[in-house]
């Protein structure tokens, strides 16, 4: 099965990639036009690919409650789940991206969607809290290369003037997925018993295996980056991205390590906020089904509008000054909704649109940032790497919130959240600035 397009009728100048020629381009949809026809479908694709991966994560926290109800658990059991499927996906992020090096990046994409649906579905079939516990491991080996190699395939089709907000736009797809998983929470729950609910939110997480079909047929990999991929034999090497400098020559185990760190951060106070979120508006706020779907709907339309500024704002700014800026707002977001005074209903609903717009916009500048500090050849093993062992080390903050929330309550083990987010503003001074960065 082939993923890579025939040669084009006549080859771009050095230097130009597919789509740049509009890229002068700066109307409301310029970023687009400028992708072309093979950039749109990557995007497309990619844009899919991460909206339902984005849906498949999210049953798990909204039906925490039942979960727990439903095999006895306690909170740092249920807290588990996110650790277990963050610490995994850091190992099926890894695999991606060398595959996305070695095989290609649309090969690798399927692959990751295929393995999300597939483990997403069995959950719904778990007879025992072990047995969840793998399915939902398992799940995450297709969860953590999703992104990175989505990030990737669109990255390398996107000008390196339109690229922050191009890839701003494909992040958005994450606010989509969690909007589409809360309606079906909401009205699954609101039919269904709860013991049969949760189940029944897990099935339904078939529906990214129909995608790949779609990708098979229509998406294709950038071919002035596949040659340039192709032609170097050290592509999807682990050891070069932990090689160090020496004799003048520049290495990549700095950018390794900072650019893990500063994934950290991020993830760490981003995953704490999207598994208790939830259970804390129902557990300490007492909000019903239905009104924790209308508090959850301001928290995602302040998402799905965050990644879209964030993205503009990351090819305005500099891709570290935009992070900067919301990693500061993010922990104060954080430090503000978890002390809300009891009875505040009102100003609890208000608050989660600033809430979710700061802590999505800081991801607007990931796939731009992370493919432009790896060279082609590694890109894929590099920024798999990296997004995703923050995911794993990250893990640990929803784990903590779980094992803290019955001696301080929910609300108040949220804080540890901002403790990332302060992380992820120190990592930058290891990293470069990186915008206007063309990529091979």
């Amino acid at each position: 099965m082939s993923t890579t397009p025939p040669p084009p009728r006549s080859a771009p100048p050095s230097g130009v990639h597919p789509g740049t020629e509009d890229a002068a381009d700066d109307g409301a949809l310029g970023w687009l036009r400028a992708l072309g026809p093979g950039g749109r479908r990557a995007f497309t694709g990619a844009f899919g690919g991460y909206a339902l991966d984005s849906y498949d994560y999210f049953t798990l926290p909204l039906s925490m409650v039942a979960l727990s109800a439903y095999f006895g658990l306690s909170s740092g059991q249920t807290g588990l789940f996110t650790t277990v499927t963050l610490v995994v996906s850091a190992v099926g992020g890894a695999a991606a991206g060398v595959i996305a090096d070695r095989m290609g990046r649309v090969r690798a994409l399927m692959i990751t969607v295929l393995t999300y649906a597939v483990f997403t579905v069995a959950c719904g079939f778990a007879p025992t809290y072990e047995t969840l516990l793998v399915f939902r491991a398992l799940q995450g080996l297709g969860f953590g290369g999703e992104w990175a190699v989505g990030a990737i395939l669109v990255a390398e089709y996107a000008s390196a003037r339109h690229r922050g907000r191009t890839l701003g736009a494909v992040q958005s797809a994450w606010a989509v997925g969690w909007a589409l998983a809360a309606v079906v929470y909401t009205l699954v729950f609101s039919f269904a018993g709860d013991d049969l609910a949760w189940r029944i939110m897990f099935w339904t997480g078939a529906l990214p295996a129909l995608f790949v079909v779609w990708l098979r047929r229509r998406v294709h990999d950038a071919p002035t980056a596949t040659a340039a991929r192709e032609q170097d034999p050290g592509r999807g090497s682990f050891a070069a991205i932990f090689r160090p400098g020496r004799d003048g020559a520049p290495g990549l185990l700095r950018t390794t390590v900072f650019a893990s760190l500063l994934s950290t951060g991020v993830q760490g106070g981003y995953y704490t906020l999207a598994t208790w979120v939830p259970t804390y508006l129902k557990s300490e706020r007492g909000l019903s089904v239905v009104g924790t779907g209308g508090y959850l709907a301001f928290l995602i339309s302040g998402a799905f509008l965050g990644y879209l500024t964030g993205g503009h704002l990351t090819d305005r700014l500099g891709r570290r000054t935009n992070i900067w800026l919301f990693a500061l707002l993010s922990a104060l977001c954080i430090l503000v909704y978890a002390n809300i005074p009891q009875g505040a209903g009102t100003l609890l609903l208000v608050l989660g649109f600033p809430l979710g717009f700061c802590m999505s916009a800081i991801f607007s500048g990931f796939g731009s940032y992370l493919s432009e500090l790896y060279p082609t050849a590694v890109r894929g093993t590099g920024q798999g790497f990296t997004y995703n062992t923050g995911r794993a080390v990250g893990a640990v903050f929803p784990t903590l919130v779980g094992f803290l929330a019955d001696s301080w309550g929910v609300g108040g083990a949220l804080v540890f959240g901002a403790i990332g987010y302060g992380l992820a503003a120190l990592a930058l001074l290891g990293l470069p600035e990186t915008r206007g960065k063309e990529l091979a």
